[in-house]
């Protein structure tokens, strides 16, 4: 399956600079020069597609309840701005019909995480790809589709074969390739702290695109860049796009790198 993926993706929108997984996040990437954002999403306890990240609402809207627990008429009314700053005050908790709108009316690209709570693998993904079928269209590009859930992923090879999927890692599985192959995956996606350029190339021989989250250092983004990784997933993608569009030039970005290394 082949799969173009932009230099730089924001994170949960633009995490850096806009409360993360929210509406404003991803106007945000997109003021910013993003083309592709990255977000999660899970069900609220009746099952409702939303974006957000923890089990727990706690850290982003300050109650303390299970996010599998709590019915969406309560989900929609709570506050996911002002844990970031009073200036989002009100933000509300979106769902990911709302999400996808923004999104194909901005023109962007989007990585849809499919971030269960235990024991909804197949739930929370059967639901996220029913959502997004319905607003797709057949002038709009399919998503891709992400996921640490091997369970989650070959529910969306199976019903969305044609979707781009991508297996997210925090530490490499010894399996990965196996996996890759199984899941009919596009690309792996891995925490930057293992990724190296004997395990890049390895990755790239066997077909697979890569990106590396979270990258929120120039520095490091530049050496990621130089070892061949497709894309780097930040929380700030003005400031890592900064940092490597002077390495995209005539020479290639590997070239540019390496001779600015010397």
């Amino acid at each position: 399956m082949y799969l173009e993926l932009p230099r730089v993706m924001g994170h949960r929108g633009a995490a850096a600079w806009a409360p993360e997984n929210t509406l404003a996040s991803i106007q945000k990437a997109a003021d910013l020069g993003a083309t592709w954002v990255e977000f999660d999403v899970m069900l609220t306890g009746d099952g409702r597609p939303v974006l957000f990240h923890d089990d727990n609402l706690k850290r982003l809207t300050g109650v303390d309840a299970l996010m599998a627990r709590t019915p969406y008429s309560r989900v929609k009314g709570l506050d996911a701005g002002r844990w970031f700053s009073p200036d989002f005050a009100g933000e509300p908790v979106p769902t990911l019909d709302a999400a996808l709108d923004l999104v194909w009316d901005l023109g962007l690209g989007a990585n849809i995480e499919i971030k269960s709570t235990p024991g909804r693998d197949v739930e929370t993904a059967k639901a996220t790809l029913d959502v997004v079928a319905a607003g797709l269209g057949r002038r709009r590009r399919p998503p891709m589709i992400s996921s640490f859930s091997r369970m989650s992923l070959a529910v969306a090879r199976v019903l969305r074969p044609d979707w781009p999927r991508a297996l997210i890692a925090f530490k490499v599985p010894s399996d990965w390739q196996t996996a890759l192959e199984a899941l009919g995956c596009a690309s792996f996606h891995l925490s930057s702290k293992v990724l190296n350029p004997p395990f890049v190339a390895e990755i790239k021989r066997a077909g697979y695109r890569v990106a590396a989250f979270t990258v929120n250092q120039k520095r490091r983004a530049r050496e990621l860049i130089a070892c061949e990784v497709d894309c780097l997933i930040s929380d700030a993608p003005d400031r890592i796009a900064s940092a490597i569009i002077p390495l995209d030039g005539e020479n290639g970005p590997v070239s540019a790198v390496r001779q600015a290394g010397r």
